[in-house]
């Protein structure tokens, strides 16, 4: 029998007693989603696995086993000459791949037979992802939110990151989705986690927090650009008090260019963002925008935003919510200084969820 063990999907804390978490799945699968700290090291190609498949359809089972068994021995070859040539021999390793079978047993045989603790996860990702899904949509533990509301250029985000510097809990959800949550709202060069990724690392920063304590995160929808809020945050967002931050326009449009750079110096991808806003406004306004963007008045262009479109669909929605807030909370400026004072009195009202 192999000489390694067995890691239950559900002993999620027992991660952090390895030295190594090995995912030995394509670099596609491991692309779209991951368990936490976990690399890289695939014993089949993304090209080698749909070759593989392809004799096992079109050929035989024994074929095609005999041909995965060939590359999956030279790319474990490849990794202990490699990756894990350095790994001293007293490592805990944990390895995984879709659901438990082949793929991590076969890399499991081989580490296990060089010397190194090994163990395998039960069930794979397959079964660790079912833990998550059930942690985010169906779990029924209160989640103590408290919500950082505002206007557009309010400076929200940057709200929530002088409340890390000062101790409290947050859930950056714009960051964890590299989305600002807008048509404007994008990472330049930083695509959008796949809905399975942003999961993941929704559920390990909640695995990591204190429930007795609050957790502030910004107001948004139940989408952060393409991606979803599982069904147990959006229920509890839904259901926080609410901290509403003010300021007037000329501050928020200052802000804003400051806040997001790459539209003031990426014309392709401001006239690209206005095309998502064409058939809300009249063509002669988005041309308007245009030319302001072109001037380079993006102070004139980002307030005009403001009150033109983001405004008016600011208290739409919050007509549909309902609930008034809690506290509101108001600055003239919002500079540096401005916004760490703003945090300091989101502390000082005592919103409690």
């Amino acid at each position: 029998m192999a000489d390694y063990a067995m890691l239950d999907d559900t002993q999620a804390d027992s991660l952090a007693g390895f030295d190594l978490v090995i995912d030995v799945r394509s670099p596609s699968e491991f692309a779209e989603d991951r368990l936490p700290g976990a690399i890289n090291l695939p014993v089949l190609s993304d090209d080698e696995r749909a070759r593989v498949g392809t004799v096992y359809k079109q050929v035989s089972t024994f074929d095609a086993r005999r041909e995965g068994a060939a590359l999956v021995t030279r790319n474990i070859g490849h990794h202990l000459e490699t990756a894990l040539a350095g790994l001293p021999k007293k490592s805990r390793l944990l390895l995984y791949c879709w659901r438990g079978g082949m793929r991590s047993r076969s890399m499991a045989l081989v580490l296990s037979a060089v010397g190194w603790k090994i163990t395998l996860l039960r069930g794979g990702y397959r079964t660790w992802r079912r833990e998550v899904v059930a942690q985010l949509e169906h779990s029924d533990e209160p989640l103590p939110f408290i919500l950082i509301d505002g206007q557009t250029g309010t400076a929200k985000t940057a709200i929530l990151l002088e409340l890390a510097a000062r101790g409290a809990q947050i859930i950056d959800l714009e960051g964890l989705a590299s989305h600002r949550g807008s048509a404007f709202g994008d990472f330049a060069a930083i695509p959008q986690p796949s809905q399975k990724r942003f999961e993941t690392l929704l559920w390990e920063q909640l695995r990591s927090m204190d429930l007795s304590r609050p957790i502030y995160l910004e107001a948004e929808s139940n989408m952060v650009g393409r991606r979803q809020l599982p069904a147990r945050i959006w229920t509890a967002m839904k259901a926080a008090p609410r901290i509403t931050i003010s300021a007037p326009v000329p501050a928020r449009a200052a802000y804003l260019v400051e806040a997001y750079p790459d539209l003031a110096g990426d014309a392709a991808k401001l006239n690209a963002s206005l095309d998502q806003l064409a058939s809300r406004h009249a063509k002669t306004l988005i041309a308007q925008w245009r030319e302001l963007h072109a001037a380079g008045d993006y102070r004139e262009l980002a307030a005009e935003l403001i009150t033109a479109h983001y405004d008016a669909a600011y208290n739409r929605a919050r007509e549909h919510h309902g609930a008034d807030p809690v506290a509101t909370l108001r600055s003239e400026t919002l500079d540096p200084e401005a916004i760490g004072q703003l945090a300091d009195a989101v502390l000082a009202a005592g919103v409690r969820p």
